[in-house]
């Protein structure tokens, strides 16, 4: 059942992107493009999202989930070089092609060669980081035990 139910998610999520045109770069881009010709239409989609995903998140916390054990809720609060790189990368990464993680995927079904191209840098980028990880933390974090 956990598998069905992610997959129905995944599915809802992907049709979601595709309706709301997040899986088109151009509107992404025009979005992002705030000193040019902006386009204000992603932030009704943003806006939708926070005001479904907000008061759910709320009246679920602390409930036993129908498909899991428990819940798994982030408890770290601290912000790290790690974490600032990552988000930059991220930030840079979704303003020049105008694409992040999820409508990546979900691209594959409208621009099957730059949705491949995209997830190919994402998974090289995400093996990169693997190595990177350590030698990130040695160096940036003193505290830390290695």
């Amino acid at each position: 059942m956990p598998i069905i139910a992610a997959t129905f998610a995944g599915l809802v999520f992907g049709a979601g992107l595709t309706i709301s045109g997040m899986v088109n770069p151009d509107v992404v881009l025009g979005f992002l493009d705030i000193s040019g010709t902006w386009d204000p239409a992603l932030l009704l989609v943003m806006g939708s999202a926070l005001a479904v995903a907000l008061p759910g998140y709320w009246l679920l916390k602390g409930r036993k989930p129908l498909f899991a054990e428990k819940q798994l809720v982030p408890t770290r609060r601290d912000i790290d070089v790690p974490l600032i790189l990552g988000s930059v990368i991220f930030g840079l990464g979704w303003g020049l092609a105008g694409i992040c993680p999820g409508p990546a995927l979900t691209m594959f079904g409208i621009r099957p060669g730059m949705a491949f191209l995209f997830v190919t840098a994402m998974s090289a980028g995400m093996m990169l980081s693997r190595f990177a990880g350590p030698w990130m933390l040695r160096i940036n974090t003193p505290d830390c035990k290695t």
